[in-house]
């Protein structure tokens, strides 16, 4: 390979590079299932209502958004606030499930999903 094409493919690479990092962002939220955050089952984004209501879906949050993710055909979600956002590895995400958490990802605007990078503990 000649020094040009050296020098080219390395601008490539540089730039692919710089690309990615201005994509990849900090999420903070709380990994919860779709049905609670998403108040189909909920009307307050939360699993307070429905731990208060129904003892089948267990007694703290973590229980709750497992069962709804795991049992009643949810799906594990980061609950930001009012944002909710889809998460591509749902392995990881049930890891975390009904904790706060950082997300290291990008995110796809369209569909709201964000494929996750690394997922760590909130302190």
């Amino acid at each position: 390979m000649n020094r040009a094409a050296i020098c080219c493919a390395a601008g490539i690479l540089s730039l692919t590079s710089i690309a990615y990092s201005q994509d990849s962002k900090v999420f903070h939220g709380e990994v919860s299932d779709s049905q609670c955050a998403m108040n189909v089952h909920s009307l307050t984004h939360s699993h307070q209502e429905m731990l208060k209501s129904k003892g089948l879906m267990g007694g703290t949050s973590a229980e709750c958004t497992t069962h709804c993710a795991k049992q009643m055909g949810g799906e594990f979600v980061l609950a930001a606030g009012k944002q909710v956002y889809h998460l591509d590895n749902q392995a990881e995400a049930g890891r975390f499930a009904g904790q706060r958490v950082k997300i290291s990802g990008t995110l796809n605007a369209k569909t709201k999903t964000i494929h996750v990078a690394k997922t760590e503990p909130e302190n």
